[in-house]
């Protein structure tokens, strides 16, 4: 029996049940094949490798200077060390599959 969702949000069981169904695994084969490749990925930016996945998407790690900054409540300021921070950039076939797309105007 379908459970129905109340947001247009898909979580990791809907990703499961679609492998589940798409490829023929058993349940508990489609969620280990969906844990083992979200994992991957986070093995990978862990080591500081970025991950491309073709046609999809791009998980890039940036490291960002220490810089000063100001408390917005006291004015304070303060010093904001140097961090790494994850970045994701959608593939263009992403993008034109969710209609976020726009080629430049041909002058023709």
């Amino acid at each position: 029996m379908k459970k129905e969702k109340s947001s247009n949000t898909v979580v990791k069981s809907d990703l499961v049940d679609r492998v589940y169904e798409k490829v023929g695994f058993t349940r508990q084969e489609a969620m280990e094949a969906v844990e083992i490749l979200l994992n991957e990925i986070k093995a990978g930016l862990a080591r500081g490798e970025n991950v491309r996945i073709a046609n999809f998407a791009s998980f890039n790690l940036r490291k960002k200077k220490a810089r000063n900054a100001r408390n917005p409540r006291t004015g304070e300021q303060i010093r904001i060390r140097p961090r790494k921070v994850l970045t994701f950039k959608p593939s263009r076939y992403l993008l034109e599959s969710t209609d976020r797309w726009h080629d430049e105007p041909n002058d023709s």
